[in-house]
């Protein structure tokens, strides 16, 4: 039996809205079209289906410490780099990734944050969309997507979300406060807090909590957030010719490092052309 289709909302939807503070005259909202209006489209098909170098560092990264946590003993095993290198087909990737993968690997087998945890929940990081959960805000329902790296269980019963980071980019609690969101529907009869790990540097942030009002403000902004893209999703759908009309570009620096360059036509070249 088909599901009921419902507009849908979710951290990485409100990140193509409202990007990090600090972090605005990067945001160009046309990204949200190609990716959310466009994804059909043979070139941006193509474009969605291919991972960015940041995308396979972090995906590679995930996906070996649930591979250390599938064989616990690969923790202590002298040649566990080699091994994991050898299952995560390292040698297929560029240098560039390999060189940032396997010194995450090292540095995860030397400091296994999750040793000893009792582990609810610990994903590969390749497993598709989660599955939604049903929010109604007032007169308004809509899906939530939460994609969880990790949750473990504190010695108290209190779960914590965890979420694996790589790279140099700073922590955004709202990804934090959806999580805790998601959990309050999932795990309704237990406390929860959540957390953010870098593997790649070593930096935990503090636990994060949130009242029941901060959480419902966080849903009501979500389902502002869903109705407003699916207005959106149906003015271009009406209106196919208006495109950078309703998704606004912003062209910039941002745009050497947009995977959309190569087909957008606001796209400023690295020599300003």
């Amino acid at each position: 039996m088909n599901k009921t289709w419902l507009p849908s909302a979710s951290y990485n939807l409100w990140l193509q809205y409202a990007p990090p503070i600090g972090q605005e005259h990067l945001h160009c909202d046309m990204k949200r079209g190609f990716t959310k209006a466009r994804a059909r489209e043979p070139l941006v098909a193509a474009i969605l289906d291919s991972d960015n170098t940041h995308q396979r560092i972090g995906l590679l990264a995930q996906k070996g410490v649930y591979e250390f946590h599938q064989d616990p003993f690969l923790l202590h095993r002298t040649d566990a780099i080699k091994q994991l290198t050898e299952i995560l087909k390292l040698e297929k990737e560029s240098d560039v990734v390999q060189q940032r993968v396997i010194p995450i690997l090292t540095h995860y087998q030397k400091n296994p944050v999750l040793a000893n945890k009792k582990i609810v929940k610990l994903c590969r990081g390749d497993e598709g969309f989660p599955e939604s959960i049903l929010i109604q805000q007032g007169n308004y329902s809509f899906n939530l997507y939460a994609a969880i790296d990790c949750i473990f269980g504190e010695e108290d019963a209190t779960l914590h979300i965890l979420d694996f980071k790589t790279g140099k980019t700073d922590f955004d609690k709202r990804q934090a406060y959806i999580y805790l969101l998601a959990a309050k529907y999932i795990y309704p009869q237990q406390k929860a807090i959540a957390s953010f790990y870098n593997l790649e540097n070593g930096k935990w942030s503090e636990p994060i909590t949130a009242t029941s009002n901060t959480l419902e403000a966080f849903q009501i902004e979500l389902a502002l957030i869903a109705q407003k893209h699916q207005k959106d999703m149906k003015l271009y759908r009406n209106n196919p010719a208006e495109f950078n009309q309703i998704f606004l570009p912003n062209p910039g620096i941002s745009c050497r490092y947009c995977q959309f360059n190569s087909i957008c036509s606001f796209a400023i070249s690295e020599t300003g052309s």
